[in-house]
């Protein structure tokens, strides 16, 4: 590796400004730039790490200028086996990555998700025996959210204390009891989350209590694939792991800004490959 290309590693790695880098190593700051601007115009080849009983976590996260990044990493070794850089998650795609994940020979023993639409069913078209897993937080977040901290109504209340226990469950009869609390939550509160509103104006109904059924049937749907791991401890229950990782990105992203989205586009890839070699 030549001199010149530890510098542009640790610019990219380290979050050091050009100017910092210019001090340590005697080169200016045009020097440096100009070289930078050089790598940057060009994508590193990406390498798969051939792997059995994978653990694969997927997520996608957002940058300016209409870049989405979506990640496709091994938990056990903390590899990044794939990514793509669109400008969405959208079904097709992500169909296609796990098709060429497959293609290589990687065995993919679970996957751990969101829960959003398109990887759901890129999921169930191409990896029909693959263990799905839903995140935890994720379910978690999103009833907090629609519910709100302080649920104005008793049914909303119940399903928030529900809704925080999910992050404690380590045993299948844990599992199992959590679920009941739902189903009779359901039983106790069906007439509630079905009640709805009439306009004569508009001529049309909807449902008055629509943020707390929102977050009941967010949950119904995922408690098929909401306890997989307890099945594997190797299956991680939440994408934590890969929000850590976009974080970190997006902070070295950060230092960088005034980058073309070109040049933006390849410090991400960059990125994910240095972290990769580690």
């Amino acid at each position: 590796m030549s001199n010149k290309f530890i510098w542009f590693k640790k610019w990219v790695l380290q979050r050091r400004t050009i100017a910092e880098l210019s001090a340590e190593s005697n080169y200016s700051v045009r020097s440096l730039k100009s070289l930078f601007d050089t790598y940057l115009q060009q994508a590193p080849t990406h390498k798969f790490f051939p792997s059995e009983q994978l653990n694969l976590l997927i997520d996608g996260t957002y940058f300016s200028n209409n870049i989405c990044l979506i990640i496709y990493r091994d938990n056990t070794i903390k590899f990044t086996q794939l990514y793509r850089i669109t400008d969405g998650e959208y079904y097709e795609e992500i169909k296609e990555d796990l098709q060429n994940l497959l293609a290589v020979g990687i065995q993919i023993d679970s996957i751990t998700c969101d829960g959003h639409k398109s990887i759901l069913k890129a999921v169930k078209a191409v990896c029909k025996q693959v263990y799905l897993q839903r995140c935890t937080v994720h379910i978690q977040r999103e009833c907090r959210t629609w519910l709100t901290m302080n649920p104005k109504s008793i049914a909303g209340l119940e399903l928030l204390s529900i809704v925080h226990q999910i992050h404690t469950i380590t045993t299948h009869e844990q599992s199992h009891d959590w679920i009941k609390q739902v189903l009779d939550w359901h039983l106790k509160y069906s007439s509630f989350i079905n009640e709805k509103s009439y306009s004569v104006a508009t001529n049309r109904y909807w449902y008055k209590h629509k943020m707390v059924r929102k977050a009941f049937i967010h949950i119904r749907n995922a408690i098929p694939n909401l306890f997989t791991y307890l099945f594997n401890p190797r299956i991680p229950k939440t994408t934590n792991g890969l929000e850590s990782f976009f974080g970190h990105l997006k902070s070295h992203v950060l230092i960088h800004r005034g980058l073309t989205k070109q040049h933006r586009t390849n410090f991400i890839k960059w990125y994910l490959y240095f972290t990769n070699q580690r």
